[in-house]
């Protein structure tokens, strides 16, 4: 910066001002060029797919298009036979819409994600449009990068999404209980832990606080995490939730209550009263009724139905999947801390 002008301080501000307007048109030119190139891809692939259906074309006309694409634009990298036989997945994967009700949101939608995270979609959701439309709204909703979209194709978000046993539709306003259903999964994916097979209620919690930051992607947008073993009152009782969370989206608190045993109605009798403490001592009117989310190794889902009908605060059940245990006998194999320092300071 110019030495005359960097002390006048509304040239410094201005100058800031102008270097923000050019990033953010940077970041408004890529977006675009990203929509028109899928606007291209998409109608390459549709003049593919209607080619080869018409004249039953073979692999050999792949490599045909390919070869004279490259010929005409040597420095375009985009004309692999591969990268053609995806942009006719593109195309039969949202084929202009048709059948669809938000057929021009869809559209809008596919033309604001990447090329690579579409190619994703498409390896893990041939021939299922609803899925993959799930993925680029929750990519776009989450600005997930590839590496975590891929993350939620390999744990079938999809078939997990508002899955939860609840009774939010019962006793919470409609489009809220709606809203409720949405954020929940079942069963919850705890895969980015690795813990011993024998493990306990606390070895659980602590290796869950941990990984935060993989647990909370994989509770979903809006959750913000409050605190863990959160102190309330309940008359002349001290009682501690397991972890408070604060929903963005919802407005709400959520009470978490993790269990390392199958679901028992015992559970949402517990549960129900710490909601009921949140909404007495930590809501305010601004905020939305509290609802709690029970996170059991297994349940009977009618067993769970039946329970929350008896409850009045709006509660609902998962189970949740555990796989990266370590054996026992491993974990006894492990030398401990003072064995580690020990050796370390052994001068021998």
């Amino acid at each position: 910066m110019s030495k005359l002008l960097s002390s006048n301080f509304d040239y410094r501000t201005w100058i800031q001002e102008v270097s923000n307007r050019f990033k953010k048109s940077q970041l408004k030119a890529a977006v675009k060029v990203n929509d028109e190139m899928l606007r291209f891809y998409w109608s390459l692939g549709r003049d593919i797919s209607h080619m080869s259906e018409q004249a039953k074309y073979g692999s050999a006309f792949y490599k045909a298009v390919s070869s004279d694409l490259k010929d005409m634009f040597p420095d375009v990298h985009s004309f692999s036979v591969t990268n053609l036989k995806y942009m006719r997945y593109f195309y039969e994967m949202y084929p202009a819409g048709e059948n669809r009700q938000q057929p021009v949101d869809d559209l809008n939608a596919i033309f604001s994600i990447p090329w690579g995270h579409h190619m994703a979609i498409i390896n893990a959701c041939r021939n299922q449009t609803d899925k993959a439309l799930f993925y680029v709204q929750k990519t776009l909703e989450n600005n997930w990068s590839r590496a975590v979209l891929l993350n939620f194709l390999d744990t079938d978000l999809f078939e997990r999404q508002g899955k939860a046993t609840t009774n939010f539709q019962l006793l919470l306003p409609e489009t809220q209980g709606a809203l409720a259903q949405s954020i929940t999964r079942d069963p919850y994916n705890f895969d980015f832990l690795t813990i011993r097979e024998n493990y306990n209620e606390k070895e659980l919690k602590d290796a869950l606080m941990d990984n935060i930051t993989s647990f909370l992607l994989e509770l979903g947008n809006g959750f913000a995490f409050i605190g863990r073993e959160c102190r309330i009152e309940v008359g002349d009782k001290e009682k501690f939730l397991d972890m408070l969370f604060y929903n963005i989206r919802l407005h709400c608190y959520v009470v978490l209550e993790v269990k390392v045993v199958d679901f028992d109605p015992a559970f949402a009798g517990q549960l129900s009263t710490y909601v009921v403490a949140v909404n007495h001592q930590l809501k305010t009117e601004a905020d939305n009724p509290t609802i709690g989310l029970l996170v059991c190794k297994g349940m009977d889902k009618v067993e769970a139905q039946y329970a929350l009908e008896g409850t009045s605060q709006p509660i609902g059940v998962s189970g949740y999947q555990l796989s990266r245990l370590l054996p026992e006998k491993f974990i006894g194999s492990l030398p401990t801390i003072e064995e580690i320092e020990a050796e370390l300071s052994d001068p021998q």
